[in-house]
């Protein structure tokens, strides 16, 4: 037989986040830190409304842009939190999670060979996404120095005449970094002058720490060229219901619908209904999630601290990044010794992106008790290696 298969596929690698996971899914009193997903149960009235649905006999499809009432609500939410009204007729589409998104965004705007800038450590799909596409990807290795940050002159450095996207990836996963207006508005600058076009991902908006979530789109002239993306599985502990949402300008939107319309036809109608109910009445659990989010997050920096571990304060989503380098190895080797001695799953920074080499990816979307048994074995773990 010959090759069936798709060359861009086979050149596609698996996700680096997975490997631990299946490892450790089969451990014996393994502690998993690698997966981003929260640890809480979504809130009652929101699987209460799930169920509701379901009784009601709510199992047909949607529209393809979703549930118009869902919409109205998403616009009600952009425009109390960013100050930004979108049509919810044209310029909002429902997707499967976030994820459906960011693909079907890119594949929209992307024709062979446009340049498409990353700037890493970043979410591990963006790449093969764009790659997918057919664009050609443009990495900018983010510092530490910066606090991970994108700065306008990295961005001027990576621009050509083929440039036509920027993925800006913030609050960040994997490091928990975060972009604040001054940060966005230097950064808008550079995007308007080269006639770019951003998108936004913006999952983790609500869990921030330092201030309130400004987004890039709530800046002047940023609306009409950013594909503005966000969700339910992070603020809401809604994972398993598979939903996301971007908003846009109508022209942009009407080109992913089709896509959406031939891949997917609508996002599971049942999460539309919950996902109503989540953002008219879901302030006070995102709220409180934050701040256990929050206490965590103190928490691991002060144990980072007493075992002298290097790592810049994150101020969004939930992930530290601690710098390894100083041990000589490799993310992968710290990450698979550590996890083979001490039966921790941490994912070692290179899942996203070369520039993560030297980087630990720790999440503490996990209860404090499972934290404080993984931090003390994490300091018994950099001991022996510093004695060694």
């Amino acid at each position: 037989m010959r090759e069936f298969l798709s060359d861009k596929v086979q050149n596609i690698k698996p996700s680096g986040i997975r490997k631990f996971f299946d490892i450790v899914s089969e451990m014996k009193d393994a502690i998993s830190l690698g997966v981003g997903e929260p640890d809480f149960e979504t809130p009652w009235h929101i699987r209460d409304e799930g169920i509701y649905a379901f009784e009601k006999g709510r199992t047909f499809y949607t529209s393809n842009s979703g549930l118009l009432p869902l919409r109205q609500e998403i616009s009600n939410y952009i425009k109390r939190t960013q100050t930004v009204t979108y049509n919810p007729q044209n310029e909002i589409l429902v997707t499967v999670g976030g994820s459906e998104a960011i693909d079907i965004g890119l594949r929209a705007l992307i024709n062979d060979g446009d340049e498409v800038i990353i700037p890493q450590p970043s979410y591990v799909s963006y790449a093969p996404c764009s790659y997918l596409a057919g664009g050609k990807n443009v990495f900018i290795n983010l510092q530490a120095g910066n606090e991970f940050r994108l700065t306008p002159q990295e961005l001027e450095n990576a621009i050509t005449d083929k440039t036509k996207v920027l993925v800006l990836p913030y609050p960040n996963n994997p490091t928990g970094a975060i972009m604040e207006r001054k940060n966005l508005e230097e950064v808008a600058q550079v995007i308007k002058k080269h006639d770019i076009f951003v998108i936004s991902d913006e999952i983790y908006s609500e869990l921030t720490y330092k201030g309130t979530h400004v987004s890039i789109v709530s800046l002047d002239g940023m609306k009409e060229r950013t594909l503005l993306i966000n969700g339910f599985s992070k603020s809401y502990a809604m994972t398993g219901w598979r939903l996301g949402y971007c908003c846009g300008p109508d022209w942009l939107i009407k080109q992913m619908t089709k896509i959406h319309q031939y891949a997917i036809m609508c996002a599971p109608t049942i999460s539309q209904y919950a996902a109503v109910e989540a953002l008219k009445n879901g302030d006070d659990d995102v709220k409180m999630m934050r701040e256990s989010y929050n206490q965590r997050r103190r928490f691991l920096m002060d144990a980072f601290k007493k075992m002298r571990l290097e790592c810049f304060e994150p101020y969004g989503a939930f992930y530290v990044f601690p710098c390894i380098k100083e041990f000589g190895m490799t993310s992968e080797e710290f990450a698979t010794k550590f996890l083979q001695e001490e039966k921790v799953a941490a994912v070692p920074g290179t899942a996203f992106g070369d520039s993560g080499e030297g980087y630990l990816r720790i999440s503490y979307a996990y209860s404090l008790e499972k934290l404080k048994i993984a931090m003390e074995r994490l300091e018994r773990f950099v001991n022996k290696l510093r004695q060694s």
